[in-house]
């Protein structure tokens, strides 16, 4: 397995992120089927693996902890907290972004609980709640480190300027953001300010949620919990233009001599070593398609024209929803 580094551990170039387990895309595959999955990504030499408190409400890293657990010394974990499944008076359990110290400390204990271990390797403010200086949330997570609870901290969703004043407080080890060839928002300022403070960059849905397997032929067909749904870029219109990009994306991977899968995971390994792409899958063949990328090349003259196929202006819609876009901090074109 290619590795690469991830602050101070040494990971699998390509990680897992393990969220579709056991929320967001639909009714989620069963806890065996989900077993089965994590299961051959150790057995594949995988060592990174990224869940948060916010999936399934706390199913997945009960999911994670408990087949991770044997093998903890050898994998590096990684969860989020500061947003999370919160219980109202009704009795409904609803996503709540909360970044004030005592959240985070909750959503901290709940994960180590869940997670079946005594320190979680990098944690992550999984939304900057804006209510809160980013300062004050990242204290928390400083204390976190002192405390013993996490090796290093991580941000979600952040601008330049909030990671700036996060890595003053405490040094940031990852920035995590969707990154990927159809959502390039990173590259306004994110990716220069990782690289300029030496802060690794952690890409989440860097197939396109689907889009760029070729694997959403008609959005009409979505579960009804499918977050697909609130998204502009499936809406039928848009879909129907992002569609026309694929055939001659399918014809470039054909060229590079890989899947397109591989072509979309490929082209993020290219953009620099600090970067490390997190695919999800349920699909144990999936799996390996996506561990096989980190062996594609791309010719700088492939990769130039991959990106000038599908990029921010090619692509039809927004990635997120008015309400999803007001809910994070990342620069938009």
């Amino acid at each position: 397995m290619h590795t690469r580094t991830l602050g101070p551990f040494t990971v699998t170039a390509i990680g897992l992120g393990c969220m579709n387990l056991s929320h967001a895309y639909g009714i989620p595959p069963s806890a065996e089927q989900g077993e089965r999955l994590l299961r051959a990504a150790l057995d594949a030499g995988v060592t990174l693996f990224d869940t948060a408190a916010l999936y399934g409400f706390g199913a997945n890293e009960t999911l994670v902890g408990r087949v991770l657990k044997a093998e903890r010394s050898r994998i590096t974990l990684c969860s989020k907290g500061g947003m999370a499944g919160v219980a109202g008076d009704d009795g409904v359990t609803r996503r709540v972004i909360d970044g004030r110290p005592e959240a985070i400390f909750r959503d901290c204990e709940n994960s180590l609980r869940r997670l079946q271990t005594d320190v979680i390797d990098l944690y992550y403010l999984h939304r900057w709640d804006k209510k809160v200086p980013v300062e004050e949330s990242v204290g928390a997570l400083s204390r976190l480190v002192e405390q013993g609870k996490v090796r290093t901290i991580g941000l979600s969703e952040v601008g330049a300027q909030t990671i700036r004043k996060a890595h003053a407080v405490h040094p940031v080890t990852a920035v995590q953001t969707e990154y990927s060839l159809w959502t390039r928002n990173a590259e306004i300022a994110v990716l220069g300010a990782c690289r300029e403070l030496g802060i690794n960059f952690v890409a989440f849905s860097p197939v396109a949620r689907g889009f760029l397997c070729d694997a959403v032929p008609d959005v009409r067909t979505f579960d009804a919990k499918d977050i697909r749904r609130t998204m502009p870029r499936f809406d039928p219109e848009n879909h129907a233009r992002n569609l026309q990009l694929l055939p001659p994306y399918k014809e470039l991977a054909r060229e590079a001599g890989c899947t397109p899968a591989q072509l979309a995971l490929a082209w993020l390994l290219h953009q620099g070593e600090y970067v490390l792409p997190i695919p999800g899958t349920t699909n144990v063949e999936h799996l390996h398609e996506d561990l096989a990328a980190a062996d594609v090349k791309l010719s700088p003259d492939l990769l130039r024209r991959v990106g000038a196929l599908i990029n921010e202006k090619t692509v039809a819609g927004n990635r997120y929803s008015e309400q999803s876009n007001r809910e994070v901090d990342t620069e938009v074109f």
